[in-house]
């Protein structure tokens, strides 16, 4: 398992956007930290209220977004647009390429999300997205599965062999996932601490596992709310 603490991520203020890379994105680069088996970003950004992305383009690559604070807007070239809130998760498929544009939808509140690049399994797909709303209540306590490849329990599908679950968990909650062999997980805090297999992490910090195994995950401080990946190698 290896730590990838907080303060040592890229980060960009922009003024209207505040961006912390867990991997190198934009004019943040390095080498030691490109992605992790396919998990490619995790941006952890705040927009200002008004603000935001204008239209511009993507292509082969499954972009989630996962807001943990406000609400983001958003709009593409599919003719898809809508408002992703707390409890919504969204994935959108680039494929042969696609144009989308995201905003805070809040004129006077910020929005806090964390956007995730998952480059897919084979390059050509047909563009498109899904966004659904979970049950928050589902996620607390517990890992609740939000993505994967095959939509299992009602989640969106993934174009890519990768779980993504989110949990919410306080004092004395605590989760227990099976990492199979030939599997790299990655466990990301969006806020608040937990303890992973007796290693405490705290929001913004991320852990690389890269060996089959029992993750134990527990709750160390009020509203905790964290993201694991189970992933192909």
């Amino acid at each position: 398992m290896k730590i990838r603490k907080a303060n040592e991520r890229g980060h960009a203020d922009f003024g209207w956007l505040s961006s912390f890379h867990s991997f190198s994105f934009g004019e943040y680069h390095d080498p030691g930290h490109m992605g992790f088996g396919p998990l490619r970003v995790i941006n952890d950004d705040t927009v200002a209220p008004g603000a935001g992305f204008p239209t511009h383009p993507h292509a082969d690559m499954e972009i989630i977004s996962y807001v943990l604070d406000g609400a983001l807007q958003h709009r593409d070239s599919t003719g898809g647009g809508s408002i992703i809130r707390p409890g919504e998760v969204q994935r959108m498929s680039a494929g042969t390429g696609i144009r989308h544009s995201e905003f805070n939808a809040s004129q006077s509140e910020p929005v806090h999300f964390l956007q995730i690049w998952i480059l897919p399994e084979r390059r050509g797909i047909a563009p498109g997205y899904e966004q659904k709303a979970f049950d928050l209540a589902e996620m607390r306590g517990r890992l609740r599965l939000v993505a994967s490849r095959d939509g299992a329990d009602g989640s969106l599908v993934l174009h890519q062999d990768a779980n993504l679950y989110a949990g919410r968990m306080g004092p004395g909650d605590s989760s227990v996932h099976s990492l199979g062999a030939g599997r790299l997980g990655w466990l990301q805090v969006a806020r608040g601490s937990v303890v992973l297999n007796g290693l405490q992490l705290a929001t913004g910090d991320g852990a690389a596992i890269d060996a089959a195994g029992d993750l134990t995950v527990a709750g160390a401080s009020d509203d905790t709310e964290i993201l694991l990946f189970d992933m192909v190698a």
